[in-house]
């Protein structure tokens, strides 16, 4: 099925290179008809932007999104859904929108640049690599206040709290079905 948005939309390449620090992820408006090597985000705002582009996203997609040969395949089932947002305030989710917004304006800096150019990892633009460590620097805080080591401290805290989330879940499966209690004739 052929998804033709009627608004902006954020797009999320099926696969991307293992080279690279950070999917690239874009915009897209009407009239563009969004192929099928991309996953379509409707209703998307800079808060998702943020976070989806952030290293925190990125190590999770590394642990846990499939491979096309090497290169990462992202799969709404398998990466986004079960991706554990954090838990962010309006005032902390403004923020992650303007940083996400700087990333975006970093960008606007070199507008014969493809995603791919701008994403590639030994010529990214130190403009655009600067923005993003500024913008995984805030998502960062948001998952908790000590500083990650690296992606692997990043996909051990996201697993912890994918495991929180799940736990109810798997609790309430494993409960043995209740019988209905017989009646007696008095």
């Amino acid at each position: 099925m052929t998804v033709v948005p009627d608004r902006s939309f954020l797009v999320i390449p099926e696969v991307s290179s293992e080279k690279r620090d950070y999917v690239p992820i874009g915009w897209l408006k009407p009239p563009t008809i969004p192929s099928n090597l991309v996953r379509v985000l409707l209703d998307a705002d800079l808060w998702h932007f943020g976070i989806l582009t952030s290293s925190m996203h990125m190590a999770w997609l590394r642990q846990i999104g499939g491979r096309l040969e090497s290169r990462y395949r992202y799969s709404i089932g398998i990466v986004y859904n079960p991706f554990p947002w954090p838990e962010a305030t309006d005032q902390q989710k403004a923020k992650i929108r303007a940083f996400a917004q700087a990333v975006l304006d970093a960008r606007a800096q070199f507008p014969t640049a493809t995603l791919a150019d701008l994403y590639d990892a030994d010529s990214m633009p130190p403009q655009v690599r600067k923005a993003h460590s500024a913008l995984n620097d805030a998502v960062d805080k948001l998952y908790r206040g000590a500083a990650f080591a690296g992606d692997r401290d990043r996909a051990e805290h996201l697993f912890g709290l994918y495991e929180k989330l799940v736990s109810p879940l798997v609790a309430a499966a494993s409960q043995p079905a209740r019988r209905p209690r017989k009646r007696t004739q008095a």
